[in-house]
């Protein structure tokens, strides 16, 4: 059984037992709902207010967008599956795997994109407008977007090459790269190197980039003479290394490994975080509890 034969995968998913496929469906669903209609309100109240045409938010809607993708390319099969054919054609799963790549790699570099304006809006004041003016915050979205479409676009093609000769059968909840190099028989090393490259770049480096910038953050916050400053500052930033380091460290976890480590259970939990998790958290942590937004959505509400 070549690649030329395998028109579609089994996606195995979660447990088969009736009781939890609904209690799974429902949780699912709820994730999906929020993560959908919390994003897709920050693109809304962002966009349709002046007052929060900054650096800041500019790259909260490109995060927001991040996740629509993200979310939209994963829950929608997983619900579907769960009361219909568990199955997915060849160019959907490689269609599922591009766009997911892409909106992971994606959201790993918005992460540092994020941090860096916030160390030069609080480190570096003076030279705000100038170092995070409008075409540098556009420079930044596009490099963002451009390396994550490259990354995506490598990987994919590099799977596309393989031979499915084992099963077709995928032990997880969608099509991702270490569960589908288990299923080829052929070598797979390339495809591993290129994981393991992609994510030290993606995710552990600019996991660093993001905690150095924190830390000269907490150092300029330690100069603040208010305690109510301090207080405000530290559980922004806490809550925001929260998000971020939950985010890197399942990421790092699932791609630093090789594919034949892939343990079915314990790793589709770890998948669950940054594909349905993560993306529901981020509006709340970044966006919704911020007194601006607020403000921002209560005139809109009224007007309309």
């Amino acid at each position: 059984m070549n690649q030329t034969l395998v028109t579609e995968f089994l996606i195995l998913g979660f447990s088969q037992r009736p009781s939890l496929q609904i209690l799974l469906f429902s949780t699912f669903l709820c994730l999906y709902t929020a993560a959908l209609s919390g994003n897709l309100l920050i693109v809304v109240v962002i966009s349709a207010s002046p007052s929060l045409h900054t650096p800041m938010y500019f790259f909260l809607v490109n995060l927001a967008l991040v996740d629509i993708l993200c979310t939209s390319t994963i829950l929608p099969k997983l619900l579907s599956s769960m009361v219909a054919r568990k199955t997915i054609s060849y160019g959907g799963c490689m269609a599922q795997l591009f766009f997911f790549t892409w909106s992971m790699g994606a959201e790993l570099l918005l992460f540092s994109a994020m941090a860096y304006d916030r160390y030069v809006a609080i480190c570096r004041p003076l030279h705000y407008s100038v170092l995070m003016g409008p075409w540098a915050c556009t420079f930044l979205a596009g490099v963002v977007w451009a390396i994550s479409l490259t990354n995506t676009s490598i990987n994919t093609c590099l799977t596309m090459r393989l031979q499915f000769c084992r099963s077709n059968v995928v032990e997880h909840f969608f099509c991702e790269i270490p569960p589908l190099l288990k299923l080829s028989c052929s070598p797979t090393r390339l495809n591993e190197d290129m994981a393991f490259a992609a994510d030290v770049f993606l995710a552990v480096g600019n996991f660093s980039v993001t905690v150095l910038s924190y830390g000269f953050i907490v150092a300029s916050i330690l100069c603040i003479q208010s305690a109510e400053g301090k207080q405000r500052a530290f559980s922004t930033c806490s809550s925001h290394l929260l998000v971020v380091s939950m985010y890197y460290s399942t990421v790092i976890y699932t791609y630093i490994r090789p594919a034949s480590s892939y343990m079915l259970n314990k790793d589709k939990v770890v998948s669950v975080i940054y594909t349905s998790v993560a993306p529901t958290l981020n509006p709340l942590i970044y966006t919704l509890r911020n007194k601006d937004v607020k403000v921002a959505l209560r005139r809109l509400l009224s007007c309309s």
